[in-house]
């Protein structure tokens, strides 16, 4: 499959089976983050990979109680370093939350190639969720995704066509 066919069959999921993830798929899942690129090759990431079911359910309760999340067999927890990232991108931010989120796209985009499904969530409450899981004071959470087997098939829900986002030579 071509990465815009993983593309556009990717969708985000609100039901997963209980089917456990072999580890060489979840393996190659996580390749895909790894490879990701980062402002000066700093790589400030770190995910973790969360099977415990009281802690998932934790997770999902800190997630505005989108239980959803804890069917999945793992959530992920995408995590940066701020402190460890590249200092002025655009000469005016620290690289570290757009680092993390090409890290976890490259992780779904590979999921949705292995036939897993993911949500991405962005609604939680940082402060319950570094202390469900231990996470430093320095380190931010900035995504979780589930991920599992798709147990429902969501339908395409449309995208603005080109000539509405893509401009030429100018604004």
């Amino acid at each position: 499959m071509s990465v815009l066919e993983v593309i556009q069959k990717r969708r985000s999921l609100r039901k997963y089976k209980g089917d456990s993830i072999p580890e060489d798929v979840l393996q190659r899942v996580l390749e895909a983050a790894r490879l990701a690129p980062s402002g000066k090759n700093y790589q400030p990431w770190k995910f973790i990979i969360v099977q415990d079911k009281e802690l998932k359910e934790k997770l999902a309760r800190a997630s505005a109680e989108q239980f959803f999340m804890a069917e999945a067999p793992i959530i992920i927890v995408g995590c940066g370093f701020p402190d460890d990232s590249y200092s002025s991108m655009g000469r005016y931010m620290k690289s570290w939350p757009v680092d993390v989120t090409i890290a976890l796209e490259h992780l779904i985009l590979q999921a949705a190639e292995e036939g897993l499904g993911t949500c991405w969530i962005g609604s939680f409450e940082e402060t319950e969720v570094k202390s469900i899981l231990n996470i430093p004071e320095n380190v931010r959470v900035l995504a979780l995704t589930p991920l599992g087997y798709p147990d429902e098939t969501p339908p395409y829900r449309g995208r603005k066509r080109l000539d509405e986002i893509v401009s030429y030579n100018g604004f």
